[in-house]
């Protein structure tokens, strides 16, 4: 048995009820389904808060366990909800929605500097993309102005899935080189900005998004660093 993701098919669900499935060892708590979001590629683990009669219990992020399962870590030592009781979940939406706010304005960076992705990292206020970029950028002024022109086309972001050997078949939808979409379950998602010929991206993630670009609102690239002798760190700040 494995966790079911609501936030998968839903990313604005901001609540929901489920049932306490077991105790990790480290006091984690695993539910049959979650809005959650699980740390991984880059994007932090959601908090909010899980309620059961007579109680409300702080959750300080959501990690992956073994077997499919995610389990939610408490912000602090504090009575469990019993195994097999039912709990409601409700998201820091605030939090969560900037998460998705600054993972969608990263894939346009992606589009707007259209080089190989060496890692990357999304927070509450700012992301980043470190890119095999040997010079920096000469002209970051017309990058942000792009930049922000594609979140104001107010595009739609949707996704999709392929099996395993469509994305073998097609090696240019990963633009990230030291993070390799996860395979061998069958199926990969694919995040796709734009639709048609309007389409500007498509490529591989698990992470939650929003539902069209403008949500996003304007951003500014900050600094760009020296990660390397061929890689730049290209900082990224939602400025409203």
């Amino acid at each position: 048995m494995s966790t079911t993701l609501l936030f998968r098919d839903d990313a604005y669900l901001r609540e929901a009820e489920a049932v306490v499935l077991a105790h990790t060892p480290e006091g984690g708590i695993v539910l049959d389904a979650t809005i959650f979001y699980a740390t991984a590629g880059g994007q932090p683990g959601d908090n909010g808060w899980l309620i059961w009669p007579g109680a409300r219990l702080p959750i300080a992020t959501a990690v992956k366990v073994e077997g499919g399962l995610i389990a939610l870590v408490p912000a602090e030592a504090s009575a469990l909800p019993p195994v097999g009781s039912q709990v409601l979940q409700r998201l820091d939406w605030q939090r969560r929605h900037r998460h998705m706010r600054v993972h969608t304005a990263l894939h346009l960076l992606s589009v707007v500097i259209p080089l190989p992705v060496t890692g990357g990292q999304i927070g509450a206020d700012k992301g980043r993309l470190d890119f095999l970029m040997p010079e920096p950028p000469t002209d970051v002024a017309a990058l942000n102005i792009a930049l922000n022109l594609l979140i104001e086309r107010d595009l739609p972001v949707t996704d999709t899935w392929i099996s395993d050997d469509e994305l073998l078949a097609n090696p240019g939808l990963v633009k990230t080189m030291s993070v390799s979409p996860p395979m061998g379950q069958g199926r990969i998602r694919l995040v796709r900005i734009g639709q048609g010929d309007a389409q500007i991206d498509l490529q591989p993630c698990g992470g939650t998004h929003v539902a069209r670009t403008a949500e996003i609102g304007r951003v500014e690239i900050g600094r760009i660093e020296n990660k390397g002798k061929q890689n730049r760190r290209v900082n990224l700040l939602l400025v409203d």
